[in-house]
């Protein structure tokens, strides 16, 4: 890998051959305001200065990575190097080498994971919509459901076997919700209460990467790193870092990417 200095690299006990990243604004050739290596292809950007940027990522990265149309939806595709870029989904996984899970963010919270054997990988896009689901089935659980489907064994087994890993997103400081986002996770789980703090008449702050870790336990992963919920974290309360589109409303594409060797 070559991967520019400012870029992000998860501090985690992933296997050897497990290679994972999450770019910033640094490194690429894209003018304002999607300055500098702006990667979404769908946010008015040049798209000239788009390619280049992609083709600085799948050389920094020495692998291919696979851009998906997201639509803050639940549905994860099986990915391999022939796989075409745009196939609609918010969570991808694979378990042949030289392909990158790739989720484009500016605000939404990126989720990586691999299993302790380093066969498989996995990344998923987590805004709260895709995060909280329906009745209960969100993009983690439907990233579990593909882990469980390509390791036939126990499904406990599986899951405390899985480390995960939070990238950046919006922060608690930052993330004002309405009482419909507070209850769509409440009603799945009470314990989602207390990660929302009250902001106003039927206003709150959402804990995002908080609500995603309380998803990733109670499906049995207790294996997570990344994103604790500080300030060091948030794309809107660092500009010069992140990219944000509820800061900044005309914003580039920063993208995690995980892959095998």
């Amino acid at each position: 890998m070559n991967l520019h200095p400012d870029w992000l690299l998860p501090r985690w006990p992933a296997p050897g051959n497990v290679r994972a990243m999450c770019s910033t604004r640094a490194g690429g050739q894209s003018v304002a305001p999607y300055d500098a290596f702006n990667l979404g292809d769908h946010v008015g950007d040049d798209p000239a200065a788009v390619r280049a940027n992609r083709v600085l990522l799948e050389q920094a990265l020495g692998a291919r990575p696979v851009f998906l149309s997201q639509v803050h939806g639940v549905q994860v595709e099986q990915i391999s190097i022939d796989t075409v870029s745009g196939t609609q989904a918010d969570g991808c996984l694979t378990a042949q080498p030289g392909v990158a899970c790739t989720i484009m963010v500016a605000d939404c919270l990126p989720v990586l994971l691999t299993n302790a054997q380093g066969s498989l990988v996995a990344a998923a896009h987590a805004g709260w919509r895709g995060l909280a689901g329906q009745d209960g089935c969100g993009i983690l659980e439907q990233v579990m459901e593909g882990f469980w489907a390509l390791a036939p064994v126990n499904k406990a087994h599986v899951a405390t076997n899985i480390i995960a890993w939070l990238g950046p997103c919006i922060g608690p400081q930052a993330f004002e919700v309405g009482d419909e986002v507070r209850e769509a996770f409440a009603a799945q789980d009470k314990e989602a209460r207390v990660l929302f703090k009250p902001h106003g008449e039927g206003k709150w702050l959402a804990d995002l990467p908080g609500l995603a870790r309380l998803r990733l336990q109670a499906l049995g992963v207790n294996q997570i790193y990344g994103n604790d919920g500080s300030r060091s974290w948030c794309t809107v309360g660092n500009p010069s870092r992140f990219f944000s589109h509820r800061r900044d409303r005309i914003s580039g594409r920063m993208a995690a990417c995980i892959w095998l060797e």
